[in-house]
């Protein structure tokens, strides 16, 4: 047992501290990154020249592919959207910046079907919450 114990511990002892050394030099280098960068959480939180503004009854723009001919609609065709992003390009931002797009290029025929809502705000913005975060697709019936 004593010299199982020994060839566990002297065996490559120069590869084991070389590794064991090489393991406290990442650590020291991430424990140092991260506290010269701040904690991962603190962009989650607002600075304080962050403000958040909402925009109600957006459009819903339907993209659909330049082949397709159908007339799709989505209900509900309005969106609430609540940005956040700096207090100067918030209070310039217009309802117009903020493209709710809601993409059916490549559906050819569907029931009952929801797409989630994709929101391109400008550039320097951050989305926060769009409402309803899906649409019902309709499709238009054939005569």
């Amino acid at each position: 047992m004593i010299a199982f114990l020994r060839r566990l511990f002297l065996d490559d002892l120069g590869l084991k501290l070389f590794s064991l050394l090489l393991a406290i030099g990442f650590w020291l280098t991430v424990s140092l990154a991260i506290q010269k960068e701040g904690s991962p959480a603190a962009p989650l939180t607002p600075l304080n020249d962050e403000k958040e503004k909402t925009f109600f009854n957006l459009p819903v723009v339907v993209l659909s592919s330049a082949s397709d001919v159908h007339d799709f609609k989505v209900s509900p065709a309005t969106a609430g959207v609540s940005v956040r992003g700096d207090t100067k390009i918030i209070q310039q931002l217009q309802p117009q910046d903020i493209r709710v797009i809601v993409d059916l290029s490549g559906i050819e025929a569907a029931r009952l079907l929801r797409k989630r809502i994709e929101v391109f705000p400008r550039p320097g913005v951050s989305l926060v919450r769009v409402v309803p975060e899906e649409v019902q697709v309709i499709y238009p019936s054939r005569n």
